[in-house]
């Protein structure tokens, strides 16, 4: 049994244990909220068009990777009718693709989430999406048909639910692609609405996939994210002349998440078509 002095350096090492731990999520989250709410009230720089290089705009506020700035900078050369935004995979509302543009931007949309715990944004809605139901939940949540954003982040059926949205347009799309998948092949999860992500690289769709499909719907791919995880569409008929069309191949970035690595392998292929 340790004696009265070894206690009471133990009581003395947790509790200052304790205190290092308390300061370092004080100063996190200080760093995230009240240093990015400082950079997000700074006003937008004029962008010139055409533009070529949209990665060079990149910047975290309230987004994971670097949403925040591609999308104030897209938003700058195209401009924006009502300011209005649905995000689906958002996370606890906080710390989401669209949480800039509500947060400190003066945007109004829809967020939902499979999951809502009592740390999550008041207006986020718990909706576990698919495509069957995708079209009901946006008329349930009185979307407009017309809208400046969506951004679709389910980690599963993301192709899929795109496709089946066909009464309500964005003039922007961003929607999370496969990077383990190389850029010269298309491929997509099968589709499966019970489909829960298992935290390994099965998951998705390739960005040559997603680019097909946005250009069936209208769409040009004009960038990615440096984290290999957003792939940005623009309705090509605002992004003529505005901004410069490149390749698959070029917009393409790897995972950089995981040390480089990506997610896990899962041993398994998304199907081809």
């Amino acid at each position: 049994m340790p004696g009265k002095d070894e206690r009471a350096g133990h009581a003395l090492r947790d509790s200052l244990g304790g205190r290092v731990r308390y300061l370092r999520k004080r100063w996190r989250w200080l760093r995230t909220n009240v240093a990015g709410a400082l950079r997000a009230r700074r006003e937008l720089h004029p962008v010139a068009a055409p533009v070529a290089d949209l990665n060079r705009y990149e910047r975290r506020v309230r987004s994971q990777n670097g949403e925040d700035g591609i999308l104030d900078a897209l938003f700058t050369i195209l401009g924006t009718t009502n300011r209005t935004f649905v995000e689906f995979g958002a996370g606890r509302g906080y710390r989401s693709t669209a949480a800039h543009l509500l947060l400190d931007r003066g945007w109004t949309g829809l967020m939902m989430d499979g999951s809502k715990t009592s740390r999550s944004h008041p207006d986020l809605r718990q909706e576990f999406v698919t495509a069957e139901n995708i079209e009901a939940l946006l008329a349930k949540h009185a979307v407009p048909h017309e809208l400046d954003l969506l951004v679709i982040d389910i980690d599963g059926n993301d192709y899929w639910v795109w496709k089946a949205i066909t009464r309500h347009r964005a003039r922007v799309v961003v929607v999370e692609y496969n990077p383990s998948v190389p850029p010269g092949e298309a491929r997509v999860l099968p589709y499966d609405p019970a489909f829960v992500w298992d935290r390994t690289d099965y998951y998705g769709a390739s960005l040559l996939a997603l680019a097909r499909l946005g250009a069936e719907r209208g769409y040009r791919l004009v960038a990615c994210d440096n984290s290999g995880t957003n792939a940005f569409f623009v309705d090509a008929a605002l992004a003529e002349g505005r901004l410069v069309r490149r390749s698959v191949e070029e917009l393409y970035r790897p995972a950089s998440r995981e040390g480089g690595r990506g997610h896990a392998p899962s041993g398994r292929q998304l199907m081809p078509i």
